[in-house]
């Protein structure tokens, strides 16, 4: 392999054996400046165990490791087979050498073999996935609540029962209403029984550590009635007050299939004692809570950031996988440098009846990169802000405004977690 600056590093990119997982912690933690406690090195280890692993060798030592979680993503209509990236690093030592190209390749194989059309990260730096085809899919923003007075609303809350359950019912309870939201909302993961535990509870505090800021054991209230499918719920944790901070509530993750249902629940999350704040670390952009609240005072939007970063490794299972809100047909000119499989001129042929994407040599109607189009394939972003900002090209007057319809969704999409 030859590096940026056209040097020969001899890099062996192959499978990364269980024995080497201590190596590969060790670079890990290394690439990513931790120092974390025994328990939530061996919570690193365990999922890095169940990954699909790569490491990249040089005479014999670990100086690159990738790890793809091997889970499933909903998007507009369906749920595609999905390579969650994880565990990225690169040695210091053999950065700009051309490790984390290797790797990708390699990662692009696996994922034709195992049939993933699709590959996903949450990126610490995000200036580098963007050159690999990745673009920014969902969006997030992050809330606060002023609870110190009661939360005023414009809808009138549901006024079925809440309850705090225990967190060996979480699965069997909230399962059934977080699967309900998979068909409504793209850029979610399915969970199995114990992601629902380990991810999403976290309840002996191995995924973070002592990273808690003082909040305690995740809980969780439920709307509707005992034995029925919840209309609702909310995972979240507290804090209570101290010499100079104020007593809060973090919200982990909220669903609701009404705005009454919604309003119950934050009124619920605003009026626990011994907090005058709520936070919110992950909304969707499109949230009716800011719409909900009679003061907009109360509610403040802390920050808004790129969520879910998607790369279309098989553009074509993955356009034709997907619904379409109304009909199109179009030439796009596709540039993928990483994948030229993906690259060149397509006809684009889609509607609510499915769609059909084929090589042309007619003239594209739109060019563009698979970057911008991997961040459209959810809804999230229209492709006219890539054509306003100079990063895709409209050939054909309206040819952006017709695809832009097609690939509308009813509700932006939305990852609250990150794996």
């Amino acid at each position: 392999m030859t590096s940026d600056d056209g040097a020969h590093t001899p890099t062996d990119v192959r499978e990364l054996p269980d024995a080497d997982l201590e190596q590969a912690l060790d670079l890990i933690h290394l690439a990513f400046h931790l120092a974390l406690p025994d328990k939530t090195r061996a919570y690193h280890r365990d999922m890095l165990r169940a990954c699909s692993r790569i490491g990249a060798y040089d005479d014999g030592r670990l100086s690159g490791v990738a790890g793809a979680h091997r889970l499933t993503l909903s998007v507009p209509g369906n749920q595609l087979p999905c390579a969650a990236l994880d565990f990225v690093s690169v040695a210091p030592t053999h950065r700009r050498r051309g490790v984390l190209t290797a790797m990708l390749d390699e990662l692009w194989r696996r994922c034709a073999d195992e049939g993933r059309p699709v590959s996903c990260l949450w990126a610490s730096e995000s200036a580098i996935y963007g050159r690999f085809g990745f673009g920014a899919a969902t969006e997030s923003y992050r809330v606060e609540i002023d609870s110190s007075r009661p939360l005023a609303l414009r809808v009138t809350p549901d006024s079925r029962p809440l309850r705090l359950i225990g967190s060996a019912d979480v699965p069997a309870v909230l399962g059934p209403r977080y699967d309900a939201t998979l068909p409504q909302r793209a850029g979610r993961f399915t969970r199995d029984a114990t992601w629902w535990r380990r991810q999403v509870l976290d309840l002996d505090g191995a995924r973070c550590g002592d990273d808690r800021d003082g909040f305690g054991t995740a809980r969780v209230v439920v709307l509707g009635e005992r034995g029925e499918v919840p209309a609702g719920y909310a995972v979240y944790r507290t804090r209570g007050p101290g010499e100079s901070r104020p007593g809060a509530v973090q919200v982990e993750e909220l669903e609701a299939e009404t705005a009454p249902v919604a309003a119950a629940l934050w009124s619920y999350l605003a009026s626990i004692d011994l907090t005058s704040t709520v936070r919110v670390q992950a909304r969707p952009a499109d949230d009716p809570l800011l719409h909900l609240v009679a003061d907009r005072d109360q509610v403040r939007v802390t920050g808004q950031e790129p969520s879910l970063w998607l790369r279309l490794v098989d553009v074509r299972t993955a356009l034709t996988a997907r619904s379409w809100a109304a009909p199109v047909d179009l030439v796009l000119d596709l540039c993928d440098t990483a994948l030229p499989v993906n690259a060149g001129r397509f006809r684009l042929t889609a509607g609510p009846d499915g769609a059909t994407w084929q090589h042309t040599e007619e003239a594209p109607d739109i060019a563009l990169n698979v970057r911008e189009l991997a961040s459209c394939y959810l809804g999230g972003t229209p492709l006219r802000r890539f054509v306003q900002a100079g990063l895709a090209t409209e050939h054909t007057p309206g040819a952006v405004r017709s695809l832009d319809a097609a690939l509308e969704t009813d509700r932006l999409p939305f990852t609250g977690e990150n794996y």
